[in-house]
């Protein structure tokens, strides 16, 4: 945006340290983060500004707030495109940054900043599970003139439903010094809807604020809220009783008006907060999960009031939290790299659910946010990965272990690893390709690999192979079933299954190879010297193999027996980050070379076979460069790319490369794949990394 440099001016003066202060580089957002959560409770803007469209559920289906200021008299508009005949402010920035979305508004003498703050902080699961977003508005007069305002917040009953012709009921409730109202479907169809297109239909939303002078809260329809304040700067004082009434009638709303008094010079902030209660969140199993702040028997209106007493010492962590992470993504990436990131970060956390088991374990389920709807995904954990290696380990050992846990049952009887748990939010066993049933469409290899190098790395991460260990027979089936089947796969499917079965595929290939490694490493560090001098010297002879079966002049084969292709070699990276030397180093240069002549203007494309790529993998490889700027040659058409985009989705990670449209996917976890480059920076993954951990 080309205003972004006064938001940065404004935001630097707001929040010290936060913005940099060197040249800023725009970013417009193809999507906009503004609460994120989970895969139901994820709601975003997908336009340039905040009034052109309503705010959208990351699948796309609206799911409606609208906000406006009444000023001296006059409604405006910031956020929502209705009422039309209220103008809307002049939105001056935009500013995303991992944890908060900053806007900046002005109108007739005040400025608005707006902030969405989702405190995912890593270390801190309470923070991470309570599903409760804080949104600030802090108003100041910019023209030296003192002005009377009054703000003006809703969210309709389209945030609780499927659809929007389910009938929702709602009610009001005092919390010690907080005024909440809460809206919910009538039937609650508590996890019984399967799929990947879907909303949650069952919980209950809330709006809650502080009871203090000039505070409302009230539920009726838009009428009776939304036209009302915008012609007359108020809303009735009266909750509609017409329920339970589909959501899509009158449109009943959750309001929240504050009268802010006279304004001057000096800002005004006004916080309240929104919050989305499941109940039960996953299916494991066939039994019921709650989410993780639940564990202990904890109750929204327990969660609600712990947030709200914990708001300054949140907000002051989140601004601390960003502003370092942005300082070390652009220490190792530049401002372009820092941006990508910053977007990536709640996008990969709200693609899953945190929920403990019957005994206390914790588990952490993805879901495959428009790609097939599948939870526990081993190939869409693997991208993710390093997001997890760097901020928690805890994390992605809550995501593999249900994987481990259902492939060392009776129910599994492959020897090579599953592919997924099931469809979100029912983990009850694998259902892609031939499910538990047949071989027809499996991944063994790639997800044999991927199992592998994700245990071999986390226990890098966590200095230690304990957990290994007690899932060692699993994991030993599996290096076994790659050693043998490994080097050259049969025709089959791999995470990029999108382009189709291919066999003798060399960067599958590399996986096997790359996680026969980290088996031998797993046997290191538990002593196991001659199964790790065993495996150690089989990777290193398949290694050699590799190199004279891909070898095509300048760079290496897209599948060992087709000459004149080249693909990306993104598995490749694991040999560097967990430093296994398997590899010559001149091998990653040439490839690393031979990209650089086939990128378009939006990315290297994933292979020869067709323009698109894979956003995810473009980084994964950049990371095998070996200079700064060879790194920011990869990187920029990424940015560029989501700069230009005419695919208004919260951040595809599979678009084309010549024209930046999407082809598929969107709102993925998969892009916490961009903090890759953190692993190949000890100092940096050592600093990231929770201290019980290090």
């Amino acid at each position: 945006m080309s205003l972004l440099p006064l938001v940065c001016a404004i935001l630097c003066t707001l929040y010290p340290n936060v913005l940099p202060k060197e040249k800023v580089v725009s970013l417009r957002p193809p999507a906009v983060p503004l609460i994120t959560h989970d895969p139901y409770f994820s709601i975003w803007s997908t336009q340039d500004h905040l009034t052109q469209d309503w705010t959208r559920h990351w699948t796309g289906a609206v799911n409606a707030m609208g906000g406006m200021l009444h000023i001296d008299g006059h409604s405006y508009r910031f956020l929502a495109p209705q009422p039309s005949f209220v103008p809307a402010m002049e939105q001056k920035g935009l500013a995303v940054l991992p944890t908060r979305t900053i806007y900046t508004f002005q109108a007739v003498g005040i400025q608005l900043t707006l902030t969405f703050m989702t405190p995912l902080l890593p270390d801190d699961l309470e923070a991470v599970s309570r599903p409760i977003t804080y949104i600030t508005a802090t108003v100041q007069a910019i023209d030296g003139k003192p002005h009377k305002v009054s703000l003006y917040f809703d969210i309709s009953g389209e945030s609780v439903v499927n659809s929007t012709d389910q009938a929702v009921q709602w009610g009001r409730y005092r919390l010690d010094d907080l005024d909440a109202v809460r809206m919910g479907t009538q039937q609650q169809p508590v996890l019984e809807k399967a799929g990947d297109n879907l909303r949650i239909d069952w919980g209950h939303l809330y709006l809650v604020a502080h009871r203090k002078e000039g505070s409302h809260l009230v539920i009726a329809s838009d009428q009776l809220t939304r036209v009302a304040f915008g012609r007359t700067g108020k809303v009735l004082n009266t909750d509609d009783l017409r329920m339970p009434r589909p959501a899509n009638d009158g449109w009943p709303l959750l309001v929240h008006t504050q009268e802010l008094g006279t304004i001057t010079e000096k800002p005004i902030a006004h916080t309240f907060m929104l919050a989305y209660d499941d109940g039960f969140s996953i299916e494991y199993f066939y039994r019921k999960l709650r989410p993780y702040w639940r564990r202990n028997g904890a109750e929204i209106d327990e969660a609600l009031q712990v947030a709200a007493k914990q708001q300054s010492a949140i907000e002051a962590r989140c601004i601390k939290f960003d502003a370092e992470l942005m300082q070390d993504l652009r220490k190792i990436g530049g401002e372009q790299y820092a941006q990508i990131g910053a977007l990536a970060y709640r996008q990969c956390l709200a693609a899953h659910k945190l929920v403990v088991d019957a005994d206390g374990t914790l588990l952490l389920f993805s879901k495959e946010n428009f790609s097939n709807g599948c939870i526990g995904t081993v190939d869409v954990t693997y991208p993710s990965a390093p997001f997890f290696l760097l901020f928690n380990p805890k994390l992605l050992r809550a995501m593999i272990t249900p994987i481990l846990n259902y492939a060392s049952s009776e129910r599994w009887r492959f020897p090579f690893a599953p592919h997924d748990l099931g469809t979100y939010p029912k983990a009850n066993g694998q259902v892609y390709g031939g499910g538990e049933r047949t071989e027809e469409d499996q991944m063994p290899v790639e997800e044999c690999g991927n199992m592998l190098i994700l245990v071999a790395a986390l226990a890098k991460a966590e200095g230690s192979a304990e957990y290994a260990h007690t899932h060692w027979k699993t994991l030993t089936t599996w290096a076994k079933y790659l050693k043998e089947k490994g080097l050259d796969p049969d025709n089959q499917l791999c995470t990029d299954d999108f382009a189709g079965h291919l066999a003798h595929n060399t960067n599958l290939s590399l996986k096997a190879i790359m996680a026969l490694g980290g088996y031998a490493q797993l046997c290191a560090l538990q002593g196991l010297t001659k199964e790790a001098q065993e495996y150690h010297q089989v990777a290193l002879d398949m290694a050699h193999k590799w190199v004279s079966m891909a070898e095509e002049g300048d760079h290496y084969r897209l599948a060992f027996d087709r000459p004149n292709t080249w693909s990306q070699k993104y598995n490749l990276v694991w040999d560097k980050l967990l430093g296994m030397n398997l590899f010559p180093a001149e091998i990653a240069r040439k490839e690393i070379a031979y990209y650089k002549t086939k990128q378009n203007r939006y990315g290297l494309p994933l292979d020869n076979r067709k323009e698109y790529t894979k956003l995810d993998w473009i980084v994964w490889t950049a990371t095998m460069t070996e200079s700064r700027a060879d790194f920011e040659a990869f990187i920029e058409p990424v940015h560029r790319f989501l700069n230009e985009t005419p695919s208004r989705v919260a951040m595809s990670d599979w678009y084309w490369t010549q024209d930046a449209k999407q082809v598929g996917f969107q709102a993925r976890s998969v892009v916490g794949g961009v903090f890759i480059p953190f692993l190949a920076h000890p100092e940096l993954w050592k600093r990231w990394l929770p201290s019980q951990n290090r």
